[in-house]
């Protein structure tokens, strides 16, 4: 393979389909991996450049011979390219998120923002919140931990959130009818975000 995404479960992914018309005599392979087989993998180093997506973004970290920056501040990378055997790795969540978000006039500042979710698309729209000066972050997961907290908790304190930002795969092409909170409960909610892109038009919004 010389250039394609790797994940668990890539049957929702239209990676293949935008990259290809993106450039001319180009070949991107969607090239699933179970979790026992990405070890041997990313050792081999057998493209030259690649996508990561859900669960393997933190996991390939130790693969990695260069991280940029901005990957190392989130901890995490989605875009790893291998240039004379050293693999490199950076995260372009960040920038599309950021990219999203102003597009769309949504202003992160001084909100109280929830996001759903605490994996590697979890910590590149952290990164972003954080950069836009927003008041109050506010990470959720199945289970309570360090920072992240269930979102039975959040739905105390619903009145204070300003805006949703969905990173989990819930509501994802096939499981397309489930969503990982109920936003009729968030009275104050001004804005709903969600990274899900297949179905475009995703249950939770």
């Amino acid at each position: 393979m010389n250039y394609g995404l790797i994940g668990e479960k890539l049957g929702h992914s239209y990676s293949k389909f935008i990259q290809e018309r993106l450039l001319d005599n180009y070949t991107y392979e969607i090239h699933p991996i179970p979790k026992e087989k990405l070890d041997a993998f990313m050792k081999k180093k057998d493209f030259k450049g690649i996508n990561v997506t859900i669960p393997y973004k933190e996991k390939v970290l130790p693969y990695l011979d260069f991280i940029d920056e901005k990957a190392k501040r989130i901890g995490a990378v989605n875009t790893i390219v291998n240039k004379n055997n050293k693999l490199y790795g950076y995260n372009t969540d960040y920038y599309g998120f950021d990219y999203m978000i102003k597009v769309h006039n949504i202003n992160l500042k001084d909100k109280t923002i929830l996001i759903l979710g605490a994996g590697g698309a979890s910590k590149a729209i952290q990164e972003v919140c954080k950069d836009h000066n927003c008041k109050e972050l506010i990470m959720t997961a199945t289970r309570q931990r360090d920072n992240i907290v269930t979102i039975d908790e959040v739905y105390k304190r619903s009145d204070d959130i300003d805006i949703i930002i969905n990173t989990t795969p819930c509501g994802m092409y096939p499981n397309i009818y489930t969503k990982a909170c109920d936003v009729s409960k968030f009275k104050n909610c001004k804005a709903v975000i969600d990274v899900v892109y297949n179905p475009i038009n995703t249950e939770l919004c």
